[in-house]
């Protein structure tokens, strides 16, 4: 049924805990697990420091090359409980809108599901779910797991 799950991460504890989710269902189901990591360009404004948005990119595709690690040397700690022999990771870092990134690459990658955290590692922008999250669930038809 599931042959692309896309697992949007930024290494926070409620996407650490999605990965698991996804490891879950790829194992059940075969399908491939693409990660994804988006550098947010809010805060990549122009600034009057000439080497500050330089900087601050670089720092920031530096931390979405450390959470994609992260979650990868989590799975080989822990070995997948014995889950991951079959299942294909796929590393993906790209830079925009978090949730436009996501939904792009829905469409581009013909995902069968997401399964991301209700919130990220900047805090909750919502009571219950982050905005990024909202965001993808109100604009997609494709099915998402939320969890918390």
């Amino acid at each position: 049924m599931y042959k692309k799950i896309l697992l949007p991460t930024d290494g926070s504890e409620s996407s650490k805990r999605a990965g698991e989710h996804a490891i879950t269902l790829a194992d059940v189901t075969g399908a491939d697990i693409i990660v994804l990591n988006v550098i947010d360009v809010n805060y990549l404004q122009p600034s009057y420091l000439p080497s500050f948005r330089e900087d601050l990119e670089k720092e920031l595709r530096n931390e979405g090359k450390k959470a994609i690690a992260r979650f990868e040397k989590d799975l080989e700690d822990s070995q997948c409980r014995g889950m991951c022999k079959n299942i294909n990771f796929i590393s993906k870092i790209d830079e925009g809108k978090p949730h436009e990134i996501i939904l792009e690459t829905m469409d581009k990658e013909d995902v069968d599901i997401v399964i991301m955290g209700a919130s990220g590692r900047h805090g909750l922008d919502r009571v219950l779910v982050g905005s990024t999250t909202e965001r993808v669930i109100r604009e997609t038809k494709r099915p998402v797991l939320v969890v918390p």
